[in-house]
């Protein structure tokens, strides 16, 4: 670990400066030979959350002798994708990885396994046909939880989408993730070369699941019949992948060249926590990832479940209350009284009910370290990440929680409460006439619904894309309103004094 102290010189960050950076006895580099890996791994969606847990796996791997064939060749298909790929090609596919500990103090680590990058738009056939290479085992994603592109309420495939429909109209040039997969496995079975396995890491409950339906939906729009063969032959494990990974800022960017001494234009920075629990559903190959940490096991949902029910709807709960009272940041969110009380209250009484029995890591471990995750100041993750998409997050992590309880004939009036407080700040305008830039594919429909709730309180959850029915469940329907009158009536500080 690294305490505070600022090096001299910084060194910019490529393969032929690695043993200057590691000479400073500060910032771990790889100790293997990159030369002599093969990406046996195609990853779609190359950002922090992937750098910080997936990568630094087969990184673990490769320093330990293990893996030489599961090295990552990463694909982005988005034109903000372009920067990526031009600083991964600058530094030659490297990147640090910086833990920040609550005291202060930096674990950094410069990660190798990532060795090539394609920018799709650019050449999309060096894409498929890098994909159909028999090198190639698994094809994993992180695209975030709305790219599986399914509907909130009754998962059906978007076929409709444009981009979806010009794929499926152009299947040889495609431009989305399921055209590429589509092609490339096409390409896989005329050439008689064994599926590769298609692992999703995204905070999506059965995200294999989800996956395999997607993908699926998506060939049989062009072809049913090889459709049904996906289903028999690609294999789509489950997975849930646990670590807070914040947007990298200027000032990460800074704190890595002045304190360890690395010219990185995109660092990647985390807390110390990391868990990634992973079915072993794989088609012949695969890493020895129990070996880097990873935990393979038959079944996943009672990891994901405990994991999205308290982390991720955790950050839910603090999220927009927290922006309606002032704060920036998540830490300073959870160290809110009042908000903790309604996050512990949340957890204890309708949160707790709806898990399964944990193995191995249990729900006491987990529930006692989130707060002090949360908590981290050196994080400094920000409230706006944690509310960005949340049409995409409500719906996946929360709601399940309500219906669940509904139909067990339990209470939902604090999950309620953190839909109110998502209807409230959509408004987009604080208590002080302070304005909030909503981050959201569905935006503008968000802030109209938002906009008329004030003389319809269900106006918001009356959007059946989002909710289902929850606006006609007097259980649900009677909390949700009563906050949000008391949201505008009182502020967020004496409703969640109320909540308490």
């Amino acid at each position: 670990m690294t305490n505070n102290t600022e090096v001299e010189a910084p060194v910019a960050l490529n393969q032929d400066n690695l043993p200057k950076i590691n000479a400073g006895g500060i910032v771990a580099t790889p100790s293997y030979d990159r030369d002599n890996l093969v990406a046996g791994i195609m990853h779609f969606g190359v950002g922090g959350f992937h750098r910080a847990h997936q990568a630094m796996v087969i990184d673990r791997l490769l320093s330990a002798g293990l893996a030489n064939d599961y090295a990552i060749c990463g694909v982005g298909v988005l034109e903000q994708d372009r920067r990526m790929a031009s600083i991964m090609a600058e530094q030659d596919h490297l990147y640090t990885l910086v833990l920040k500990h609550p005291d202060g103090s930096r674990e950094a680590r410069v990660i190798g396994s990532i060795i090539d990058y394609l920018f799709a738009p650019d050449d999309p056939e060096k894409v498929i046909e890098r994909m159909a290479s028999p090198e190639v085992k698994i094809v994993s994603l992180t695209v975030t939880e709305g790219g599986y592109n399914f509907d909130q309420v009754t998962g059906g495939f978007l076929a409709d989408e444009p981009q979806i429909r010009r794929d499926v109209e152009n299947p040889e040039r495609p431009s989305t993730v399921f055209g590429f997969v589509y092609a490339a496995l096409q390409r896989r079975r005329e050439r008689n070369i064994a599926p590769f396995t298609v692992m999703s890491c995204d905070n999506i409950q059965g995200n294999g699941a989800v996956a395999k339906a997607s993908f699926t939906a998506f060939a049989r729009l062009i072809d049913p019949a090889f459709a049904d063969w996906m289903e028999e032959n690609v294999r789509f494990p489950n997975s849930m992948v646990d670590r807070i990974t914040p947007v990298t800022t200027e000032e990460d960017r800074h704190d890595v060249e002045q304190r360890l001494g690395v010219q990185d234009r995109w660092p990647v920075v985390a807390e110390p926590w990391c868990q990634w629990v992973l079915e072993d559903n794989f088609d012949g190959e695969r890493p020895p990832f129990e070996q880097g940490g990873v935990q393979l096991v038959e079944d996943v949902e009672p990891w994901e479940i405990m994991k999205l029910r308290l982390a991720n709807v955790g950050h839910q709960t603090i999220c927009y209350f927290g922006t309606l009272l002032g704060y920036t940041y998540a830490h300073e969110a959870a160290s809110d009284a009042d908000i903790t009380r309604l996050l512990e209250a949340y957890i204890e009484r309708e949160a707790i009910p709806t898990l399964h029995t944990v193995p191995g890591l249990g729900l006491d471990e987990f529930r006692s370290a989130l707060l002090p995750r949360f908590r981290n100041p050196e994080i400094k993750d920000t409230l706006a990440r944690l509310r960005a998409e949340s049409s995409d997050r409500i719906p996946k992590w929360l709601l399940p929680v309500v219906r669940e309880n509904l139909a067990a004939g339990r209470g939902v009036s604090l999950g309620a409460a953190i839909c109110a407080s998502w209807a409230r700040y959509a408004e987009g305008v604080g208590e002080k006439g302070e304005q909030f830039t909503i981050v959201d594919r569905l935006k503008d429909e968000l802030m109209e619904l938002a906009a008329s709730q004030r003389n319809d309180t269900t106006a918001f959850i009356r959007n059946k894309t989002l909710f289902g029915d929850l606006a006609t469940v007097e259980e649900f329907r009677e909390p949700y309103s009563a906050t949000l009158e008391s949201l505008w009536a009182h502020g967020a500080r004496r409703t969640l004094e109320e909540l308490g």
